[in-house]
């Protein structure tokens, strides 16, 4: 039975479960998920190498987990909603994800619908968090959304439980071509390590400080240097006022001690190895207006520039 394969653009407003979702089905941790909204910055590719199943073929899923969708206010705001539009030039099918629990139409309201429009692409609607959603509600929410658009399948999961996802992975096979092995068989994601030990830091400030730090910071690794028996790993954390960098040192540096302890034990058991972790914490006013600055972000510039040219694969 010939390989079915394809990419796979996971899309929603912010907290709906895009990057627990895209853990769930690889089975690994690769994007990082807090309770805080525009968690997910960059676009990320997770890598589904499926054996057959009884009726379902084998098959390699590319899954791209995507920024929520959200109206842009600032530079970093704008290159959020680029990812998402990049993620969908191409793809295969989409899988728009809603928080069933919520109520009210801010899941899928016009934005949202007509960035599922201009994609062209074959739809699922994924009911998530129906663990939250008593029985006698599925029926009339699933009813209420199949008026909105013509989904090729509306599905209830909770990605969080794992509910729905075999059936999920089903449907997905179903629906993608016949085609090419894109990436090796071994192959989990096409990130870096140093852009997601970047992400493993900004995570922990995430959960470590309150509301307004969080979307005022980022993380930069400044050296990532990987031994046999040790990975050095030098990053800096950039915020917008010294009020902020005084809350990410905290009082005798404790804040940024916990920080760097529970980044640093997530980096080893990441890449199986001992780490040596420096954390800087520098103001940056407006950063987030900074066009140039946010473009620099991007892991894959930055790998262009420290490889002095385009990577190719």
């Amino acid at each position: 039975m010939p390989l079915r394969s394809g990419f796979v653009t996971i899309l929603g407003r912010p907290n709906a479960g895009k990057s627990t979702l895209l853990n769930a089905l690889v089975g690994a941790k690769l994007a990082i998920v807090t309770r805080k909204p525009q968690t997910t910055r960059n676009r990320i590719q997770g890598i589904l190498n499926l054996p057959k199943k009884g009726k379902r073929p084998a098959a390699q899923v590319i899954l791209i987990d995507t920024p929520g969708i959200h109206q842009p206010d600032s530079a970093l705001g704008r290159k959020m909603m680029v990812e998402v539009r990049e993620a969908l030039e191409g793809c295969h099918l989409v899988l728009l994800i809603v928080d069933a629990a919520k109520r009210g139409g801010e899941a899928l309201d016009e934005h949202v619908l007509r960035l599922v429009k201009q994609a062209g692409t074959p739809v699922f609607l994924l009911l998530n968090k129906i663990d939250l959603v008593r029985k006698d509600e599925l029926l009339p929410l699933i009813e209420r959304y199949s008026k909105l658009y013509d989904f090729r399948e509306i599905i209830p999961i909770s990605a969080r439980k794992k509910d729905g996802l075999e059936l999920l992975l089903d449907s997905i096979v179903a629906a993608l071509p016949q085609g090419p092995r894109y990436f090796a068989e071994d192959e989990l994601t096409d990130q870096p390590a140093r852009f997601m030990a970047a992400e493993i830091i900004r995570e922990q400030v995430l959960l470590g400080t309150g509301e307004e730090v969080p979307y005022s910071t980022t993380v930069i690794i400044e050296q990532f240097e990987e031994k046999p028996k040790l990975t050095r790993i030098a990053a800096t954390i950039y915020c917008e006022r010294e009020g902020q960098k005084a809350i990410l040192i905290g009082r005798q540096g404790q804040m940024l001690k916990k920080i760097g302890t529970q980044a640093r034990l997530e980096m080893q058991a990441m890449l199986g190895a001992k780490v040596f972790l420096e954390l800087f914490v520098k103001v940056r006013a407006g950063w987030r207006n900074s066009r140039e600055f946010v473009e620099g972000l991007d892991w894959r510039r930055q790998l262009e520039q420290l490889a002095g040219g385009p990577i190719r694969r």
